[in-house]
């Protein structure tokens, strides 16, 4: 059978919803990829040709480059993207795709004109084996009174829990096996969860006997495996996906790779520098910028070695460890929705916010 007797794969809308001009900023490109359900931008000309091609990754790159927001797609586009010619057979098809590592490209007529996608569907997410540590043991502290008698995680967004909601995403995306990592109130997460039978999915517990802080309970893991695990805080609501943050992972051949998230904050006052009475810069109310930890990591199983069996361990000192030594920590910068739920206003924010940014389909 040959790709041109089944296609056109796309309905024309949800195939304009996948064009952009080489023009386009980047984050409109960026709330197109969270809009559209396959994660490619077609680059097109204003007749339709195909001149380059916008992944997650490829925007994730540019960001680390510190581009701005207002960058064009022309800056971090592929410029020579997998496109198959109408009338390709499946079995050409699918050793271009293979060739190149990719399992989505646009179809083209004579002309270069972008007619499809390949292929038509996509199906469900495939398996992930790797291993998924939810740290769900904290007091929550800072939502006090609202975690009195309720652990942080189980505190209901939308009408159910914030960690229900964690596992089904990640269980939308291929992911099976979970470890919990509990302590405060913990009896209240293991009776709602179970096994994870009901969810469809695995879970066991890492039961703290006391605090052990945002990497301790790593300690606790008793199987072995070869595969990189992902770890992340039980109070995150994000739309990332975490099969990319594996990819980029193993990609780059980091022993750890930290997300993070671009804060800016606008000075509401001139900056001054100077140079003991003299002034040498004068900057009028200046935003200033960094990269701040999103409490999601991907981690290579041979790092668990380092994380002690006793006492309080963060992540910020298993990542500064592995950064003395020389090892590489990997930085995946997040441009989806993501939102900590650590104070009353972020909790708010949530409530607010669920039906807007989630499907609940999805």
């Amino acid at each position: 059978m040959t790709v041109s007797s089944r296609l056109p794969t796309s309905s024309p809308s949800n195939l304009e919803a996948q064009m952009m001009g080489p023009e386009t900023p980047l984050l409109a490109a960026i709330e197109r990829l969270d809009q559209v359900r396959r994660k490619l931008i077609l680059v097109v000309d204003e007749e339709r040709r195909l001149v380059g091609s916008v992944s997650d990754g490829d925007i994730r790159r540019g960001l680390m480059r510190r581009l701005t927001m207002d960058a064009p797609l022309s800056a971090v586009m592929n410029a020579n993207p997998v496109s198959l010619k109408s009338g390709v057979s499946d079995k050409d098809a699918v050793r271009a795709l293979s060739d190149r590592g990719v399992g989505l490209a646009p179809l083209v007529d004579g002309k270069g004109r972008v007619i499809g996608l390949y292929p038509d569907v996509l199906g469900v997410a495939a398996p992930r084996d790797n291993l998924v540590v939810l740290m769900a043991g904290g007091r929550g502290a800072r939502l006090f009174p609202l975690t009195q008698n309720c652990p942080k995680p189980m505190l209901k967004v939308a009408g159910r829990p914030l960690l229900q909601t964690i596992i089904e995403r990640l269980q939308a995306q291929g992911f099976r096996r979970f470890r919990l990592a509990v302590n405060y109130l913990a009896e209240m997460i293991e009776d709602h969860f179970g096994d994870g039978s009901s969810l469809g999915v695995e879970i066991e517990y890492l039961r703290e006997d006391h605090p052990r802080g945002t990497a301790g309970a790593l300690s606790l893991l008793t199987e072995t495996t070869d595969q990189p695990m992902l770890v992340m805080n039980g109070d995150l609501l994000t739309r990332m996906s975490f099969g990319e943050l594996i990819d980029f992972h193993v990609e780059h051949q980091a022993r750890a790779t930290l997300c993070v998230r671009e804060h800016a904050f606008q000075s509401p006052h001139g900056v001054v520098e100077t140079d003991g009475p003299r002034v040498t810069s004068l900057t009028e109310k200046p935003t200033f910028r960094w990269l701040a930890n999103a409490g999601v990591y991907c981690l290579s199983p041979e790092v668990l070695a380092r994380v002690p069996a006793e006492g309080m361990y963060d992540m910020p000192d298993l990542l500064n460890a592995l950064n003395a030594d020389g090892e590489t920590v990997g930085a995946y910068p997040i441009h989806e929705y993501w939102l900590d739920i650590g104070r009353p206003p972020d909790f708010e924010s949530a409530q607010a916010e669920f039906t807007a940014i989630f499907d609940p389909a999805e």
